[in-house]
């Protein structure tokens, strides 16, 4: 069984109301699938990771990540996390193809860099 996220579109790690991360789940409770890769977790998930590793193994499904990032020191990981929660709530106020949404996750990258 293969999904691939190009069907559904471009869609944010921080989203709950992703069509393909349900149609995931329901291949996962069915038990049609063993396996689940990934190219890094947070294509997954930006939070709760350890949480879908756990509920997919209680199904006898494992999660394959592709490219381990090497780790990193609790600044840069909550400044990762900022940059991600901004960049979601900027692209739902502004639309993602919006230059003000540029604008917004440019300005904060800045903000934090300084």
């Amino acid at each position: 069984m293969w999904i691939e996220r190009k069907e559904e579109g471009v869609a944010s790690g921080l989203d709950e109301d992703r069509k393909l991360l349900s149609k995931l789940f329901d291949f996962v409770e069915e038990r049609r699938i063993g396996i689940v890769i990934v190219a890094f977790k947070d294509r997954l998930t930006r939070f709760g990771f350890s949480y879908l590793e756990r509920c997919f193994s209680s199904h006898g499904v494992r999660i394959e990540v592709i490219n381990v990032e090497e780790p990193k020191d609790a600044y840069q990981e909550l400044v990762k996390d900022l940059i991600a929660l901004v960049s979601s709530f900027a692209g739902k106020l502004y639309g993602l193809r919006s230059h003000k949404y540029e604008g917004v996750v440019g300005g904060v990258k800045q903000l934090i860099a300084e």
